[in-house]
């Protein structure tokens, strides 16, 4: 079976956890593991036979073959470095990082709409999250606000994660805006010590604006968004169904990881990933689509 071959640069938790996911996928061959020292990402990709490189971005835009690229590296390694060459070697961008050059991408809502795109941000692990469940909420009801509280293990926030807290809450609440398609957005990450760790929680509020709607038809577009996301992210559930009280609807939505590198209790970080891998499923079968014509 052909397969549409791809990288990932950036070798820690977060690549090593996408490497992971790309062995079981049937549109996309892991092609390259790469970063800027011989880290144990590096040593791990090799131990499965994965070509790797020390080189970085460099290394991945000279192979003509690798078509797909997932970047797991920060936003100024992104925006400054990788972004450009990868752009120049004509490659197809998966964006793990804050730096949103390209458009936002939750799969399950707005994947289909960004065909042609050469470079796709996957907004934040609360992004993921949370934005499916405003969007349904907002195209049967109509979203004046949304709000979302993503509460997640602190064992599970890395130092990426914690050193940009500021651009998860700037991020989240555009995309919530953009995607979500609420007019007005706002986020909050709590980082939550409990021992032992806690699966990641995300309470979701939507003020409406139709308040005819009734909350069996809100609660039939939540449960069909929820459906959608479980296709790729196994451990996402509902687990406050929705109430409506006044123009105000509220439920909670909790993620448990599927343990393929990274604990089960890190769904924050195991979400944003299965949205990377789906993303790029997709795009690969397009690629596969339009190369047997």
């Amino acid at each position: 079976m052909r397969k549409i071959k791809v990288a990932v640069i950036g070798p820690g938790n977060i690549g090593s956890d996408l490497m992971y996911k790309i062995f079981r996928s049937k549109n996309l061959e892991m092609a390259m593991m790469a970063g800027i020292v011989e880290s144990e990402g590096i040593k791990r990709a090799r131990s499965h036979g994965i070509p790797v490189s020390i080189e970085g971005v460099r290394a991945v835009a000279a192979q003509e073959d690798i078509k797909i690229v997932f970047d797991s590296t920060s936003a100024a390694a992104h925006q400054n470095i990788n972004a450009p060459a990868l752009k120049e070697a004509g490659k197809t961008v998966i964006d793990l990082t804050p730096a949103a050059i390209g458009p936002y991408c939750v799969p399950g809502v707005n994947l289909t709409q960004l065909k042609g795109e050469q470079n796709i941000n996957m907004v934040t692990c609360g992004g993921q999250a949370t934005i499916p469940i405003i969007y349904g909420v907002s195209r049967v009801a109509g979203a004046a606000y949304g709000e979302i509280i993503s509460s997640i293990s602190s064992k599970s926030a890395g130092p990426g994660t914690r050193a940009n807290m500021d651009e998860f809450t700037e991020t989240t609440s555009k995309a919530i805006e953009m995607v979500g398609k609420a007019d007005k957005g706002k986020a909050i990450i709590i980082l939550n010590p409990a021992d032992p760790p806690v699966l990641m929680t995300n309470t979701i509020m939507v003020r409406i604006k139709d308040t005819g709607i009734s909350e069996e038809k809100i609660t039939q577009s939540i449960q069909e968004m929820v459906e959608d996301i479980r296709q790729y992210v196994p451990g996402y559930r509902l687990l406050v169904p929705p109430s409506l009280q006044g123009d105000k609807v509220t439920c909670v939505i909790q993620v448990e990881g599927q343990g393929d590198f990274l604990p089960k209790y890190s769904g924050n970080l195991d979400i944003i990933n299965a949205a990377a891998v789906a993303a790029a499923e997709q795009i690969a079968a397009q690629m596969l689509e339009e190369g047997g014509q």
